[in-house]
């Protein structure tokens, strides 16, 4: 079987600000009809080289650098990349001035749709996106999570083949995020190529096929979200609320099936025996712990010594 051939790929990517690096020799490629993330804390990269690759941050000059989207460099063809690419930005920059309708009509403009076909497509993705009844109401007057459909809305008018969403649910309450993620799987299922930043690690597991986690502007690991759990981090966790409680069970620990991750404070128990855990929170009352199993802000624990939301 014939593998498809990436829609980008990227190499030795470096992005500088000054001294500082905001991308620091990245590489990658995103297969299409996937769902490729980028996780890590803020100031972690993300956001710059999501810009790199459709042509609005330009990265550093380097002979062996490579960007190539859709066989094109967006140092060079950014225009072409953009007319491929559906585009949501992190801020919600619609214009309050009109309405919903208002808002995707004139947006239909800028790729020389005719009225009959925006129209036709507008109304397809009101009701995709669950805001046909709000398709007159003034955008001061809708919710946050409203708003963040019609921005996804706005991207999706030219069909585009790539969906670029850079933290697309951050503020979002979570029944709106869920059901965002419910579309983003669905688009992707009819062959949209979808490229994320977020912070959430719920978000990465829940629709990311591959994720790419950054620190300080460099690649950290990638894989699928289940393998790299898998592979690289046991797979429960105990958390305890005071130092003291941790002081109490330190005595009890088996280092041979219990790992004690002291960067996190109090310090975190990881193991791959459920019942070893079992048995340590057996000697403490119910509201001093909380047993888990481990997720992807733990890998990336484990692996930068940081949490996902802490400040770069």
């Amino acid at each position: 079987m014939r593998v498809a051939e990436p829609i980008i790929t990227v190499k030795n990517v470096h992005n500088s600000y000054g001294k500082q690096k905001a991308v620091n020799d990245l590489s990658f490629h995103v297969s299409p009809s996937t769902c490729f993330g980028f996780l890590g804390p803020n100031g972690a990269g993300k956001t710059t080289m999501m810009k790199i690759i459709y042509g609005q941050c330009r990265r550093d000059h380097h002979e062996s650098s490579v960007v190539n989207v859709f066989g094109y460099d967006p140092r060079t063809h950014e225009l072409e990349i953009k007319y491929l690419s559906g585009v949501v930005p992190q801020e919600n920059n619609l214009d309050e001035e009109l309405n919903v309708f208002q808002n995707l009509r004139v947006y239909s403009k800028f790729y020389g749709m005719r009225r009959q076909e925006a129209q036709a497509r507008i109304d397809y993705l009101l009701n995709f996106l669950e805001l046909s009844e709000k398709r007159t109401v003034k955008i001061d007057e809708l919710s946050g999570g409203m708003k963040r459909r019609l921005v996804i809305a706005r991207a999706l008018l030219h069909e585009p083949h790539l969906l670029i969403l850079d933290e697309p649910t951050t503020g979002l309450d979570p029944q709106v995020r869920h059901l965002i993620w419910e579309k983003l799987r669905q688009l992707k299922a009819e062959g949209i190529t979808i490229l994320l930043t977020t912070h959430y690690m719920e978000e990465a597991f829940q629709i990311c096929d591959t994720i790419l986690i950054m620190d300080h502007g460099q690649k950290v690991m990638e894989g699928s979200p289940r393998r790299l759990l898998e592979q690289q981090i046991e797979r429960y966790a105990l958390e305890t609320y005071k130092k003291e409680t941790m002081d109490t069970l330190s005595a009890r620990l088996d280092p041979d099936i219990i790992r004690k991750d002291e960067s996190h404070d109090p310090p975190i128990l990881y193991s791959n025996d459920v019942n070893a855990l079992k048995r340590l929170a057996d000697h403490l009352a119910d509201s001093e712990y909380y047993l888990r199993q481990a997720n992807l802000e733990d890998l990336f624990l484990k692996a930068t010594g940081r949490r996902l939301n802490e400040q770069q």
